[in-house]
C-alpha cells in the first residue's frame, strides 16, 4: 500500500505539568531532533532500540538528533517479547554508565512495545529517572504501550509484574514505519484499536467493521484516523486515573486471560495483541453471562477479531487449563487473591473490578476451544 503524505494530528494527554504531545503523521522520524530541541532537553542522550527496529531505523534516529546539536549514543537488544527482562535492563543501566549519561540526559524509546516498556523502565529508574521520548514503531504500541506512562519488564512468573509509571516527554507515531511492519503485526496492533471500540466507542467498533478491509492492507489514512482516535481514547482515560486506581483498569479489558496466554507459552507462541484477541473473545462471553452483554454485540465481536485475521479459539486442555489459572493469579489485577475482570454491558461501556465465578471461567477456558 503506498504511503501518503497526512497532516499531523496532536492529542494531548492531561497530566498537569507532566502533559504531553501525541504526535501523529508521516515524515515525524526525521523531525525528531528538532521535536526534543523544543521540550528543552539537554545535549546528552540514549537511543534505546532492538536489533531488528534498531538496522530500520536506528540510523535515521541518531542522525536526525545529531543535526539538532544532541550527542546520542545507541543502546542495541536482541527483538522478541522474550527479551523484555531484567538481564537487559541491567546491560542498559551498565552501558549508560559508560557512557556517562548524566541526570539531566535522556532516552529515547525507538521501536515496538517491548522496546517503548523496557527503555521507559530504564529511564524511570536509573538515577532515579531520567526524561524520555517514545517513538512507537508499530501500531500495537502507537495506540497503546507508548502512551500513559506504564513501564515494565516480564519476569518468567508472569508479565509486567517489575515496573513503574513514568510519563514520557513526548510521543512521535510515524505512520512511515508501519510500512515496514509486517502483516502479522499490524493485525496484532488492531486487536488494541478493537479493544478501544468494546470499551469506550461504540461508533468507533462500527467504523472499525466497515473499514478492516482497509485497515489490514495498511491504508494509511485509515490509518491515521484510528490511530488518533485510539489515543484520545487513552489520554482521556489516563487523565482521569494515571495510576490504574480505578478507571484506568478498563484498558485490561480481555488482558486478564490474554497476558495468562502469554506466561503460559513463555512470550513465543503468540505475539500480544494475538494473545488479547482471545483474551478479549473470552472476556465477551463472560460479559454476557455475568452483565448481559448481548449475544448479538459477542457474535460481533468474534466476527470483527476474525475479519482483522486475529485468532479467537485456543485448544484449552485440561492441563493448560490449570496452567492458565495458575498463571491467572499471579496477575497484577488480582487484588486479596481475587482476580477482578474488566467485563462489557454493551458495545462502548464496560464496567471494572467485576467478580467472575470459578465454575463460569473453567467453562469459558473451556468454550475457546470452538
Amino acid at each position: 500500500m503506498p504511503v501518503y503524505a497526512v497532516a499531523v494530528r496532536i492529542v494531548k494527554v492531561p497530566l498537569g505539568k507532566r502533559s504531553y504531545e501525541i504526535k501523529i503523521g508521516t515524515g515525524l522520524l526525521a523531525r525528531l531532533g528538532g521535536e526534543c530541541r523544543k521540550l528543552g532537553l539537554s545535549s546528552q542522550c540514549a537511543v534505546i532500540t532492538d536489533s531488528r527496529v534498531g538496522r530500520l531505523y536506528g540510523a535515521a534516529a541518531v542522525n536526525s538528533l545529531k543535526a539538532a546539536g544532541f550527542e546520542p549514543v545507541r543502546l542495541t537488544f536482541p527483538a522478541g517479547e522474550q527479551q523484555k527482562n531484567l538481564t537487559n535492563v541491567e546491560s542498559c543501566y551498565t552501558q549508560l554508565a559508560k557512557h556517562r549519561l548524566e541526570r539531566k540526559s535522556f532516552v529515547v524509546a525507538l521501536g515496538g512495545g517491548v522496546v517503548g516498556d523496557l527503555a521507559g523502565f530504564v529511564a524511570a529508574t536509573y538515577l532515579r529517572g531520567l526524561p524520555f521520548v517514545q517513538v512507537p514503531t508499530t501500531l500495537l504500541a502507537q495506540v497503546d504501550s507508548s502512551v500513559g506512562g506504564k513501564v515494565g519488564v516480564n519476569l518468567q512468573a508472569g508479565k509486567n509484574l517489575v515496573g513503574a509509571f513514568h510519563q514520557p516527554r513526548l510521543v512521535l507515531c510515524d505512520l512511515d514505519a508501519l510500512q515496514t511492519l509486517p502483516a502479522r503485526e499490524l493485525r496484532a496492533g488492531l486487536a488494541e484499536v478493537i479493544k478501544y471500540g468494546i470499551i469506550w466507542d461504540a461508533r468507533l467498533f462500527g467504523r472499525l467493521e466497515r473499514q478492516m478491509a482497509r485497515l489490514v492492507t495498511n491504508d494509511t489514512a485509515a490509518l491515521a484516523a484510528v490511530i488518533a482516535r485510539s489515543c484520545e481514547i487513552k489520554a482521556e482515560v489516563v487523565g482521569k486515573d494515571e495510576t490504574e486506581g480505578g478507571l484506568r483498569a478498563v484498558l485490561n479489558f480481555g488482558h486478564t486471560v490474554g497476558h495468562a496466554i502469554e506466561a503460559v507459552s513463555h512470550y513465543g507462541r503468540f505475539l500480544h495483541g494475538e494473545a488479547i484477541s482471545i483474551g478479549q473473545v473470552a472476556a465477551a462471553r463472560l460479559s454476557r453471562e455475568l452483565l448481559g452483554l448481548p449475544s448479538q454485540h459477542v457474535e460481533r465481536t468474534i466476527q470483527l477479531f476474525q475479519t482483522a485475521g486475529l485468532p479467537t479459539r485456543l485448544a484449552v486442555t485440561p492441563g493448560l487449563q490449570r496452567r492458565l489459572l495458575n498463571a491467572m493469579k499471579l496477575d497484577k489485577k488480582v487484588s486479596l487473591g481475587a482476580l477482578k475482570f474488566v467485563l462489557a454491558r454493551r458495545l462502548g461501556a464496560v464496567e471494572f473490578g467485576c467478580d467472575v465465578p470459578d465454575a463460569l471461567l473453567k467453562r469459558t477456558l473451556s468454550q475457546l476451544n470452538t
